[in-house]
């Protein structure tokens, strides 16, 4: 038994946490608990511009960011608290309590349907590589990563892991990374050639590297890559999520939605139509 192994001390410090980590769960409650008590709204995202990044003081900026402060705001709800985190620590912090709600513009796929709740779509958008200027290598899609045996960078957590792999992209030609700002990195400097993301991330990237890379296009990709983005919400949160999804659907495309995110490039083409969040976890 592995208790036997340790010792007094060890025993009570190990036993002095779980009680504290059950005493937390449960007075973390549900979120409409928290909120009935005047507790703040926990938004979590990572800085992944022009999705959802910090401003000033962690101000929540970019346009998921924007589009979520509007439907809270049309509920009746302005007591927010942002809290950022890397991207691959979004799923594990929701789940964990640190924050109640997901506002990175996280992608809804049936891996992530497993683990957390999903709005209805907010936004349907593609995939696209960064290379370097010029594109030396000629890369336009995954299949052209496998050909040449070229290295993919991408981001830990990130959908384009999966999209790859299922492209018979080996894993040892995948290189994981933090976020963003380390593609890039990686992109310019030879280690990779090419860095995998949304497509709205690489534009941003573009513009931030001073002509040193490049974006493909999206549409080389295949079909199936074409994403849609959801609000992230616990399982246990789903009464919760049931009245966004309403306040939501009367948001959605309003003038006043469309004039929130204009700055950040979101457009009615990102717009998801009618497609349903049960069928993108069934289908993506």
């Amino acid at each position: 038994m592995i208790f036997r192994k340790l010792s007094k001390t060890a025993f009570v410090a190990v036993l002095t946490a779980a009680i504290f980590i059950s005493a937390f769960s449960v007075d973390a409650g549900s979120l409409n608990d928290r909120i009935k008590k005047g507790d703040s709204i926990r938004i979590g995202f990572a800085n992944e511009i022009p999705w959802a990044y910090p401003g000033e003081n962690n101000k929540p900026l970019g346009f998921v960011n924007a589009y979520i402060l509007g439907v809270l705001k049309t509920m009746g709800y302005t007591n927010i608290e942002p809290v950022v985190t890397e991207w691959g620590g979004l799923i594990p912090g929701l789940k964990a309590n640190r924050f109640d709600i997901i506002t990175g513009g996280m992608y809804i796929l049936n891996s992530r349907c497993q683990n957390i709740a999903f709005s209805e779509p907010m936004g349907q958008v593609t995939d696209a590589f960064i290379v370097k200027k010029g594109n030396p290598e000629g890369i336009k899609d995954y299949k052209d990563i496998v050909k040449k045996g070229a290295v993919l960078a991408t981001g830990a957590g990130y959908n384009t892991i999966e999209a790859a792999k299922k492209e018979g992209v080996p894993a040892d030609k995948i290189m994981v990374v933090p976020g963003p700002t380390e593609i890039l990195a990686a992109v310019k400097a030879g280690r990779a050639a090419a860095g995998g993301m949304t497509y709205f991330t690489a534009l941003n990237l573009a513009e931030e590297s001073n002509d040193a890379v490049e974006v493909t296009d999206p549409a080389a990709l295949p079909d199936w890559t074409l994403n849609y983005v959801g609000i992230g919400f616990r399982k246990t949160d789903k009464d919760f999520l049931k009245k966004f999804n309403e306040a939501q659907k009367k948001y959605l495309g309003t003038p006043e939605m469309m004039e929130s995110v204009k700055e950040y490039g979101y457009t009615k083409s990102q717009l998801p139509g009618n497609v349903k969040t049960e069928w993108v976890c069934n289908n993506r």
